[in-house]
């Protein structure tokens, strides 16, 4: 499992992790299962600038920050496919033009729009969770990564070719269901028996959004796989925040 984690970090973050990278894309599909306690290692430095900066400067400065350093550990690697994923799913082009939009490197307005709305929601989200702020911040990046393994391994990619496709043909179930224990083991030891609400709502909204994707596009890509990551992690902070906000949780 270390091994894996380490491949994990090494692909979704600039962390750097000692160690050869995979020699292979099947090498690098194994460390799928690892995918969730990656988000959970990214959730603990994000939390510890949490705390400093809310210290330092306050609540609202403190959120900003664990965003902006959520963003930076991640290159912004989700980021940029939620903002690609808006600019061709709201085009309203064909299939075949929306997935040469997805390949474009700038970005559009619809783009922009939903690069802004996440990390707006996101913020004001964490701001709304209080001091349970630092449990949401660490559930949050390891569901989003266990999102990816969902997308990957239960929805078709759109491409023949390419690390979608070697990723979707690669995975086993047995690889799902760790990478899903090791997260539900995360979100319960932080958030007890509010992380099966937390998983519901999760798992129905990543569901309906996906099913959406592959019909619009054919199947999922690395950019929508980036897409439903940031969403589930903005779900995540919304049903903490809504759950402080009426003093159930």
């Amino acid at each position: 499992m270390i091994k894996h984690l380490a491949e994990a970090l090494r692909f979704l973050t600039i962390l750097p992790i000692p160690g050869k990278p995979a020699l292979s894309e099947q090498a690098l599909v194994r460390s799928m299962v690892a995918f969730p306690l990656a988000g959970t290692l990214i959730g603990g430095l994000v939390v510890a600038t949490w705390f400093g900066a809310t210290w330092l400067w306050g609540a609202t400065t403190g959120s900003l920050c664990a965003i902006l350093t959520w963003g930076a550990i991640t290159s912004g690697l989700h980021l940029d496919g939620i903002a690609d994923s808006a600019d061709a799913l709201f085009s309203w082009r064909s299939r075949e033009r929306k997935l040469e939009i997805m390949k474009d490197s700038r970005i559009g307005t619809m783009g922009a729009i939903a690069l802004i709305s996440i990390l707006l929601l996101k913020w004001l989200f964490v701001l709304g969770c209080g001091d349970l702020a630092w449990r949401a911040l660490i559930v949050a990046p390891t569901l989003g990564r266990w999102v990816d393994i969902i997308g990957i391994f239960w929805f078709p990619p759109a491409a023949e070719g390419g690390l979608g496709r070697t990723f979707h043909d690669h995975t086993r179930r047995s690889d799902f269901w760790w990478a899903t224990s090791c997260a539900g083991l995360v979100a319960t030891g932080l958030l007890w028996w509010w992380a099966g609400l937390i998983f519901a709502v999760v798992i129905v909204a990543i569901i309906i959004i996906a099913r959406w994707m592959v019909r619009s596009l054919g199947g999922l890509t690395g950019d929508t796989y980036g897409a439903l990551c940031e969403i589930a992690e903005m779900l995540v902070l919304a049903v903490v925040a809504a759950l402080v906000n009426h003093q159930v949780l």
